[in-house]
């Protein structure tokens, strides 16, 4: 899958040594000129839909988990791949030199209809609930986070790709 950008999350951070990384996977939803987020009604930030990739299961087996969890929907289909986007951080674990997390996000449909979420801890905590929005409402949004540091890790990375697939799909 074509690398579409490279994130320093923190100044000066390493990009070689030893490396702990992580896959994660996210959808991109759209009708019309709105798509599908997870809106955090604690921070403000929208966010694509998916999470990380467990051991053992497939990138397309993660992404119908992630979105069933996050969003209470089924994922219906995957339509192509759109690219991934790395980002780079300091880890958390004294063993390694590098946390390396890649995103790989791909286009696909889901039923319009909402359940039941099932959210971690921490989702619960963000208050992350799905909604279908204005694609330039959430990268004002999005921006308006960026510019008021500081915002969660991931508001930078979703930004750019909120902004990529609106000049790849022309919306």
């Amino acid at each position: 899958m074509k690398i579409l950008k490279e994130i320093m999350r923190k100044p000066n951070v390493n990009t070689v040594g030893k490396t702990i990384a992580r896959n994660a996977v996210r959808g991109v939803v759209l009708r019309g000129k709105t798509i599908l987020m997870v809106y955090s009604t604690n921070g403000g930030d929208y966010k694509f839909p998916g999470g990380g990739v467990d051991e053992g299961e497939s990138f397309e087996e993660a992404l119908v988990r992630e979105i069933k969890e996050e969003c209470g929907t089924e994922v219906l289909s995957i339509n192509e791949e759109i690219g991934k986007v790395i980002e780079y951080d300091i880890p958390i674990e004294e063993d390694y030199d590098i946390f390396k997390r890649i995103s790989y996000y791909y286009s696909c449909d889901v039923d319009l209809n909402f359940g039941k979420q099932s959210l971690d801890d921490y989702e619960i905590a963000l208050g992350l609930i799905p909604v279908w929005v204005d694609i330039d409402k959430a990268i004002e949004a999005n921006k308006k986070l960026m510019r008021s540091y500081p915002c969660q890790d991931w508001v930078p990375r979703e930004t750019f790709m909120l902004e990529y697939v609106k000049e790849r799909y022309n919306l």
